[in-house]
């Protein structure tokens, strides 16, 4: 027990020390005042933490929402944070209650992947502004577009100059620091390289700019009932649900990747949404940001020998003490040095090996990556995780509704016809060409000209689905073929048994 106690509180250590930087930094990055980032790093860890769910995951706000928070701030003001983060957290439990954790596991990766992608891809073009001390625009698109302006703007500035110097500076300690075994072993690289570029601004007094910090107190604003009545709105409801399934998501594969890293308890995917859930319904009553599992904290738990949860509650023990009583240091921070560490942490999500492998291996899912990634910089995370999810459905739907034709004409003259496979409307077309091709004297597939008459046997017994629009099509194509032909005998596909003397669906299936 002691020596559990005694790795606990070295990890706890470990995790604090990194969930400081980056927990002030994504609260800039979101547009609200630091102190919330830390209010929410608390609760991460002194309420998330206590509950079953997870033993090896940490709990904090989380980069992947920071493009989502900034919308949300900036559309609907900081005030009404509170409301959409409580509500999401709500919903979060009773997706827990409801037992819907599993169906996380179910989907894409190419969409988590491409969502990762998308929110690293905004959040790298929103802080290449902060790392020359310049405000950013509003949309991604925006954002991109305006950095050829940027990068003209910062080399006629001395100022904008030194900040980029001093980001580029952090960004170089973040990559290089890890190499260093010893030195990595005491100190985190995020740590490393904001404590470095805050010793050298504060050392040459260079002219960059500090972080505000207004008090704890003055932060924390509970969302009030004009608040709350808002949430009649669509769009804030689209956000709401947003926060929801994109921080869920967020979480149980932080869960599913934490547990490949430690031998102990596997996590119960309901209660890690219930603990979680709780965790944002506590931050939105203190108008704080909203938290998931994050990644790089809970490996970072693991690896520093955590054994028990008590880990996870040290280190909001320790977030909570600093922001009582050191609030101030964090005034001497650069904002650039930050942006860095954001930077850093966005290139870190773009699934660039992914997307290689995945155009090796399976490039209808390389599609879908791209695709989604490409849709969350030019519309929003939220409409961009749906055109994700949409084109996944759309891809598994063609990928499974594969069709084959056999045809062969016995001595009578009789063309046997038989479909394999499953039929859907996606290959509808393909199996309407494929029948009229082997068709004796039919033509060219489409053309519409009338065989030489021999009865046809159509036989639909291998097909293992087959969908309303294909069983209207292939009713229609051996009613017309009947008329030309003679006589059709088809057998049933499923969920179509065949009926006695009604025509072209006569007959029993060909052996």
């Amino acid at each position: 027990m002691r020596r559990d106690l005694r790795a606990d509180v070295t990890a706890s250590l470990v995790v604090f020390l990194i969930a400081v930087p980056l927990s002030v930094g994504i609260a800039v990055a979101s547009g609200v005042p630091v102190e919330l980032g830390l209010v929410t790093g608390v609760v991460g860890g002194l309420l998330t933490g206590l509950l079953p769910g997870s033993s090896m995951q940490v709990s904090g706000p989380a980069a992947g929402l920071t493009v989502l928070v900034y919308e949300a701030v900036r559309d609907f003001g900081l005030t009404a944070l509170g409301a959409l983060v409580l509500t999401a957290g709500l919903l979060q439990i009773a997706m827990g209650l409801l037992r819907l954790g599993r169906w996380f596991r179910a989907i894409s990766v190419a969409v988590v992947q491409g969502m990762l992608g998308g929110i690293g891809l905004v959040l790298m073009a929103g802080q290449i502004y902060a790392m020359a001390d310049t405000r950013p625009p509003g949309g991604g698109t925006e954002k991109l577009m305006g950095i050829p302006d940027l990068i003209i703007n910062t080399l006629i500035s001395d100022d904008a100059l030194t900040a980029a110097a001093v980001a580029t500076g952090t960004i170089a300690v973040l990559v290089l620091w890890p190499r260093w075994q010893r030195g990595a072993q005491f100190l985190p690289a995020p740590l490393a390289a904001v404590a470095l570029a805050t010793g050298m601004v504060a050392g040459l007094d260079l002219p960059v700019a500090r972080i505000e910090v207004d008090g704890m107190l003055e932060a924390i604003q509970p969302p009030g009932s004009a608040d709350f009545a808002r949430l009649g709105e669509m769009s804030v409801l689209g956000t709401v649900l947003a926060f929801a399934l994109i921080a869920s998501a967020e979480t149980l594969f932080s869960a599913a990747a934490v547990d490949r890293l430690h031998e102990g308890p596997r996590t119960d995917y309901d209660k890690e949404l219930i603990a979680q859930g709780a965790g944002n319904t506590v931050c939105g009553a203190l108008g704080a940001l909203p938290m998931t599992a994050v990644i790089v904290r809970s490996s970072a738990n693991v690896r520093a020998g955590a054994r028990t949860k008590a880990s996870r509650v040290l280190h909001g023990a320790w977030m909570l003490l600093f922001a009582a009583f050191l609030p101030w240091a964090l005034e001497v921070i650069p904002v650039a040095a930050l942006a860095g560490v954001l930077m850093h942490a966005g290139w870190k999500l773009l699934p660039v090996r992914d997307v290689i492998r995945l155009w090796h291996e399976h490039r209808g899912e390389a599609v879908v990556l791209v695709v989604t990634t490409g849709a969350i910089v030019t519309t929003n995370l939220f409409e961009g995780v749906i055109i994700g999810l949409l084109m996944a459905v759309a891809k598994a739907a063609w990928e499974t509704s594969h069709v084959h034709v056999e045809t062969r004409t016995a001595e009578d003259g009789t063309v046997h016809v038989r479909v394999l496979g499953n039929a859907n409307f996606l290959r509808l077309p393909k199996i309407l060409d494929e029948l009229e091709a082997t068709l004796p004297g039919s033509g060219q597939p489409g053309s519409g000209q009338r065989g030489s008459g021999q009865p046809v046997e159509l036989d639909l017994s291998g097909l293992r689905h087959m969908d309303h629009a294909c069983r209207s099509a292939l009713t229609a194509w051996a009613e017309r073929n009947a008329e030309s032909r003679g006589p059709v005998a088809t057998g049933h596909a499923p969920g179509s048994p065949p009926h006695a003397g009604s025509g072209p669906w006569s007959g029993q299936p060909a052996p």
